[in-house]
Formats: C-alpha cells, sequence, structure tokens
C-alpha cells in the first residue's frame, strides 16, 4: 500500500487550475444528465422533475462532503480506491472490489454519454430512429477523445474548457428564452405520481451528479489543492444543480408530459421547439454535443489514471499502468474506450442509467463509510458523515424498489453486471492459487 501522497510526474505537475477543475465536474456532470436522462425523470416523477434534481443536488453534496476531506487527506489518482485502502488496510479485498466497481461505472457513463451524443446527433442529422448511425457516432466520439486523452493532461484541459463554458452558454440561451413561453398548467398539479415517485427518480437520477468525483482523480496535478479542491467540487456541483432545475422547469413547462416521455433519448430537443423551433432544436442538440463530448474527455482522464494507480499495486493487470512519452496511461485508456464501445451498442439507455446510479450510489456510501472511518486524520465533522451516509443508503433503496416494480428486467441485469465483475475481480486477486491448483492438478 502506498503512503497515499502520490506526486504528479513533470509532464504533468500543477496541470489545473479552478476554472479546469470545475470545467471536469461540470463536464462530468451535465454530459449524461439533462440531455439523456430528462426523459426518464419525468417518466418517473411526473410534473416534479425540477425538485428531483433538486434531490440529486442535496445527494451529490453530502456525497462531495466526504470526497473533499480523503483527497485533500490522501492525495493520489486512485481516488475512491485508495480511500477505503486505507481505511481498512487489513482487508484489501475492499478496496479492491470497489476500485472494480468504480471502473466498471465509470465504463457505464462513457457509454451513456455516447449513446446520447450519438441520438442527439442522429437526430441533427434529421434520422434520430436510425441505430446504425446513432451507433457510428458513439463510435466516432470515443475514438475522438481517446486520442485527445492520449496527447496529455494539458491538452485534456484546454479541450474541456473551450467545450464546457460553450455548452453552457448555449444553454443559457435556451434557458431564458424557455422561461418567456412555460406554460403553468404544464407545470401543476406538482406531485401529480406522488410524493414518493421523487425521491425514486431522484435516485434514478444521481449519475447526472457523479461527475464531480472526476475531480479527486485529478488532485496531484492540481494547483493549489487545498483552496481549489472544494472550490471545484462544491462550486460544479452547485453550477450544475441551477442548470439542471432550470432547464427541467423549462422541459415540462413547455411539453405535455407524454411529449417528453415519447422523445425520451434527446427529450429536452423536443422541448425545445416550442420555444425557438427548428432553431431551438438545433441549438439543445449542439448542446448535447458538445457536453457528453465534454464528459466523455472529463471521465477518461479520471478514470484511466485511477486503473494505472490501481495497476501500479497489482490491483487490476499490471499492462493498464503503462504510460507513453506524455505520462498519460495509455492502456488504461484503450481499454476503457472498448468496454464503453461495447456497453454502448449492447446496452439501452434506462439500463446504462440505473446501472450507472446505483454503482457510484453504492462508491460513494463506501466513500463516506471510509471518511466515517478516518474523520480524525482528514478533520471532517461526524453529524455530517453520518447524515449523508443516511441520505445515499435510503436513495439506494429506493431505486432497488423503484427497479423491482417498475423494470425487474433492469435489475437483473445490472445484478449479472456486478456478479461478472465480482467474478473477474476474484479470478484476478486469486490468479496464483488457480493456476497452482491447475497445474498441480
Amino acid at each position: 500500500m502506498t503512503d497515499g501522497r502520490t506526486t504528479p510526474t513533470q509532464g504533468e505537475k500543477a496541470s489545473f487550475g479552478l476554472l479546469e477543475l470545475i470545467a471536469m465536474g461540470v463536464g462530468g456532470m451535465i454530459g449524461g444528465g439533462i440531455f439523456s436522462i430528462l426523459g426518464l425523470s419525468v417518466s418517473s416523477s411526473g410534473h416534479a422533475a425540477p425538485i428531483a434534481f433538486a434531490i440529486g443536488a442535496l445527494i451529490a453534496l453530502a456525497a462531495g462532503y466526504s470526497y473533499i476531506k480523503l483527497a485533500l487527506a490522501f492525495r493520489n489518482d486512485g481516488a475512491s480506491f485508495t480511500y477505503l485502502d486505507h481505511a481498512f488496510p487489513k482487508h484489501q479485498q475492499i478496496a479492491n472490489l470497489t476500485g472494480w466497481v468504480v471502473i466498471t461505472g465509470y465504463v457505464g457513463t462513457l457509454a451513456l454519454y455516447a449513446f446520447t451524443f450519438g441520438a442527439y446527433g442522429a437526430d441533427l442529422l434529421g434520422n434520430g430512429q436510425n441505430a446504425l448511425l446513432r451507433i457510428s457516432l458513439s463510435v466516432a466520439v470515443l475514438l475522438f477523445f481517446l486520442i485527445v486523452n492520449l496527447i496529455g493532461a494539458a491538452a485534456t484541459g484546454k479541450v474541456e474548457d473551450l467545450v464546457v463554458y460553450a455548452k453552457i452558454l448555449l444553454l443559457a440561451v435556451f434557458a431564458v428564452a424557455g422561461f418567456a413561453t412555460v406554460r403553468p398548467e404544464y407545470l401543476t398539479p406538482v406531485f401529480d405520481k406522488g410524493v414518493s415517485s421523487v425521491f425514486m427518480a431522484g435516485a434514478l437520477i444521481f449519475v447526472a451528479y457523479e461527475g464531480f468525483q472526476l475531480i479527486t482523480n485529478a488532485v496531484c496535478e492540481t494547483r493549489e489543492p487545498e483552496k481549489n479542491i472544494p472550490r471545484g467540487i462544491y462550486g460544479s456541483i452547485l453550477i450544475v444543480s441551477v442548470i439542471y432545475i432550470t432547464l427541467a422547469i423549462v422541459g415540462v413547462g413547455n411539453l405535455p408530459l407524454d411529449e417528453l416521455i415519447r422523445s425520451e433519448e434527446y427529450a429536452l430537443a423536443a422541448a425545445a421547439k416550442p420555444v425557438l423551433g427548428e432553431s431551438g432544436v438545433i441549438l439543445v442538440g449542439l448542446a448535447a454535443l458538445l457536453a457528453t463530448s465534454s464528459a466523455i474527455n472529463a471521465t477518461a482522464f479520471g478514470a484511466a489514471r485511477m486503473m494505472a494507480e490501481m495497476a501500479g499495486q497489482a490491483r487490476m493487470p499490471g499492462a493498464f499502468s503503462f504510460r507513453n512519452r506524455a505520462e498519460v496511461p495509455w492502456v488504461a485508456n484503450v481499454a476503457l474506450m472498448t468496454f464503453a464501445l461495447a456497453f454502448t451498442v449492447l446496452g439501452g439507455l434506462e439500463v446504462i442509467a440505473a446501472f450507472s446510479s446505483l454503482t457510484f450510489l453504492l462508491v460513494s456510501i463506501g466513500v463516506s463509510l471510509a471518511n466515517l472511518k478516518l474523520r480524525k486524520k482528514t478533520g471532517s465533522k461526524m453529524w455530517l458523515v453520518v447524515l449523508g451516509i443516511a441520505l445515499m443508503v435510503v436513495t439506494v433503496i429506493l431505486l432497488m424498489i423503484h427497479l423491482a416494480l417498475e423494470s425487474p428486467t433492469t435489475l437483473v441485469t445490472i445484478t449479472g453486471i456486478f456478479a461478472a465483475v465480482f467474478v473477474a475481480e476474484f479470478i484476478f486477486n486469486q490468479r496464483k492459487i488457480l493456476v497452482a491448483r491447475f497445474i498441480g492438478k
């Protein structure tokens, strides 16, 4: 086990300031958020979808507290894996398994972003129902950002700045115009599907906020981390929550619920048509392409570095630690994109979103438990950590109930994915023993 503080290589040292961190967090969140799951949130909570996004923000802030404290106490690209390693040093299997689950979750979110990019791209090209076109666009965007991430951290940060702030500008234009055409009757009754449905929707859309965790993967490349890591995480969550809630109000307030649900994969573009006509559809479509692009960029950056850190400690295949001349873990990047390609081709939107949400809720609970155990080292307030854990546990329970009642097939699929990850991690961890037994026989 490492000492918890790794020094960045010379090529990557201090590549990120506050603007880059916020761009990374916002990019990671918005890409899998309002564009891809507005339809899912409306389907679950009806007119109360904006409240569901607010609940998701509260959960993210609660989880963010522990991530910040642990990131500053244990500065390492391994993030959640490293935190659990320090919290449970005598039970390395906990950290190992968590690391594998987190990486699988990142594969899911990359697939979600690529799926959304393909859906909006195909819609912009006038052929939104063409599955082959969507898949082709999804593959293309993953390959493009694989190349960007292989160049190095400086290129990643510059691209992230440009893409994120451009999409925020486009969304702001739509939001301002959309408020002028909101129809109050479309927003009431607020709890048309019951109060409990709002919390279930909040659980389902947690994936819309999980991108803030990527900031902790960049702690070794951050300037003045004590100041910029907290500001980056809290700032990005608050910025994104305002954007989500505003756009949810505009979306629900401009289009009947059944039309939003019918346009599930590109619901926000459908909501833009009554506001700005065909130009609104184009504007939101372009913002979606930018959003999903920056999310892929940010996710690949953080996830690959976590894989490299685990590989360096023999917790994952050693090849994932191989770096190129720019000190980028290139094998890890290639592996991530390959699995994401498979998931986005084979998985549906609900499966990908629900799997990603559940994965990062469970991981956030684990990280918060680690913070609770290490609170003397991190300087955390016990009541805040416990409150966050309770909130996330309730959210997981609600999500499981929702899936069991509304989509049991999705629940079975997700359970199967988790089982496959557990088996793969067990085989890798026990590989020497298994090989010895096989040879012995």
